[in-house]
């Protein structure tokens, strides 16, 4: 068997034990092991599966990871969430379908502090999905809302899965999250179109009682005054200010936001009284428990893409879409469809961790910014978040009802306007590159 017929065999081993139930780094590290030893054989294999786990995360910039986890749960363990949406509902409740604006206003707001979209839809399918059912919104429209607008987690930085970008692209994680700004403030505003464009002309999609559009629902705030207000988003404002702020402003690396971030969040929630001896500790095991789990899917991912690199396959690739003389949108928009495509049996992070070391060095060799490349990524995996059959989204939301009537299918339904969304912002950071790499001072475009 040829170094190329080896590598394309472990690519496709790797999709189909993962869809056995096999874990994604040990699936990755076992064929990745397997294929060194067949193409350079068992001393090398040995050698180069030794490095990857004492070397492959040696580097300090690694120490982002604990400490942007350690702050996401942090604030997932306190009210925050709740409060974050309380002041959204108040503040929104005039609009027609104004509480479900203010969930997808919460979730931005939660997402720049915890990183996960996985946090954001347990949270708010507690808080959000109760409320607005309680005030006349179907139920149909309240999951959709909350599954949808929870993928804001990994495009808002800080996001994880622009960290494992970040690590296995070799490219700056504080400029990937640069590059998550406009994006993600600009998905937000089109989940929140999307909302009042749905009340507008399609109100039985969103309403079972015609008064739940009127504007005129009770918030949890309405006999509270300013200070009161003030005091109850104030939490969360200084942790986005203290994290992003220092980060854009330039007073901070990542790893130092993520530090700065931990500590204010440890703070907060001693301050609100909310964090006891039993929390802190839940919170610290769980800290290790992800962390551990995403440095072993790096060390994974570390030989599978030098495994890669052995066989040839992906100069192999790059060499025949440059002599094939295929438009480069043709191209990159066979890469998304993939991209989509697996993000309807995987998650995420296994999308990225298959996909990248077989595709980064093939546009990096097009000459494309790999900055924009992990942004629209990114973002294209997250529709593989709300899609079925896997859907990982739609299944927390799931988990976390009370009302057991809510059925995984009309959750899936519920998200169908904001995958529309979700596609539409794809379709513009592509066309317009300037969308994601503006706050980063590229001028690079495929045009």
């Amino acid at each position: 068997m040829t170094d190329l017929a080896i590598g394309t065999t472990c690519l496709v081993a790797s999709l189909l034990l993962i869809q056995t139930g096999m874990h994604i780094g040990i699936a990755l590290m076992l064929l990745s092991f397997l294929g060194v030893w067949a193409i350079r054989g068992v001393e090398v294999a040995g050698r180069l599966l030794g490095n990857s786990v004492t070397s492959s995360i040696a580097d300090d910039a690694y120490a982002v990871i604990p400490l942007f986890v350690l702050m996401g749960l942090f604030v997932s363990a306190t009210n925050m969430g709740r409060d974050t949406f309380d002041v959204a509902a108040r503040a929104l409740r005039k609009i027609r379908g104004g509480l479900g604006m203010a969930t997808v206003a919460a979730n931005a707001i939660f997402a720049a502090c915890t990183g996960t979209s996985i946090a954001s839809a347990s949270v708010f399918t507690k808080v959000a999905v109760p409320e607005m059912v309680r005030h006349g919104f179907t139920k149909r429209f309240s999951v959709g809302v909350v599954a949808g607008s929870s993928v804001l987690g990994m495009l808002i930085p800080p996001s994880i899965l622009m960290i494992i970008y970040g690590v296995i692209a070799n490219v700056s994680i504080g400029d990937m999250f640069k590059a998550g700004i406009l994006p993600g403030i600009l998905l937000s505003l089109l989940f929140c179109l999307t909302i009042a464009a749905l009340a507008r002309f399609r109100p039985s999609m969103v309403a079972a009682d015609p008064r739940a559009l009127s504007g005129g629902y009770q918030s949890a705030l309405d006999d509270a005054g300013s200070l009161a207000i003030l005091m109850k988003c104030l939490p969360i404002i200084v942790l986005v200010v203290v994290v992003l702020g220092g980060i854009y402003g330039g007073y901070f690396t990542p790893t130092e936001a993520g530090g700065v971030g931990a500590l204010a969040a440890f703070l907060i929630a001693l301050t609100r009284r909310e964090l006891t001896p039993k929390v802190f500790w839940a919170v610290a095991l769980e800290t290790g428990r992800v962390t551990a789990a995403i440095c072993f899917l790096l060390m994974a991912a570390a030989l599978y893409a030098q495994m890669l690199t052995m066989s040839g396959l992906p100069y192999t690739v790059g060499q025949w879409l440059q002599s094939s003389q295929l438009p480069f949108l043709a191209i990159l928009i066979g890469y998304l469809v993939v991209l989509v495509v697996l993000g309807f049996f995987l998650d995420s992070v296994s999308i990225m961790l298959i996909v990248l070391p077989f595709v980064i060095p093939v546009f990096n060799g097009l000459g494309v910014d790999l900055i924009w490349l992990g942004l629209i990524s990114i973002i294209a995996i997250e529709v593989g978040l709300l899609t079925p059959p896997l859907g990982i989204a739609v299944f927390v939301v799931k988990a976390n009802l009370e009302d057991q009537t809510i059925s995984v299918w009309d959750i899936f339904m519920g998200t169908l306007p904001m995958v529309m969304a979700m596609l539409s912002v794809l379709f513009l950071c592509i066309l317009v590159p300037w969308l994601a790499l503006a706050p980063t001072g590229s001028a690079w475009t495929w045009w």
